[in-house]
């Protein structure tokens, strides 16, 4: 590795630490200091958990590097749609499971 890569790839991961940092420390805030309503808190709180799962994807994980077929990329979608698929099959579960009582 030449010393111009890793120039880039500590600049890489000090840019991804900085931003992990900072979508952990506002969630946080927002919490703490109550500054938004219930709803406005919920999706500000998702919002910076995906936001911080795509910076652990490109900066840690190096998602868009490589040659050739992207079958990390096309395999990453298919456990993004299990998982949401099975978050919202709960989800919706439980709801009729509190409307029945």
């Amino acid at each position: 590795m030449s010393n111009h890569e890793h120039t880039a790839n500590m600049k890489a991961y000090t840019t991804g630490f900085a931003l992990s940092i900072i979508l952990t420390i506002i969630p946080i805030i927002l919490v703490l200091n109550h500054l938004l309503s219930k709803t406005a808190l919920v999706v500000s709180i998702l919002l910076a958990a995906v936001l911080q799962f795509v910076v652990q994807l490109f900066f840690f994980m190096h998602i868009r590097d490589g040659e050739g077929p992207r079958y990390n990329v096309m395999a990453l979608i298919l456990g993004i749609i299990f998982v949401v698929t099975i978050v919202a099959g709960a989800i919706w579960i439980m709801s009729f499971n509190s409307q029945v009582q």
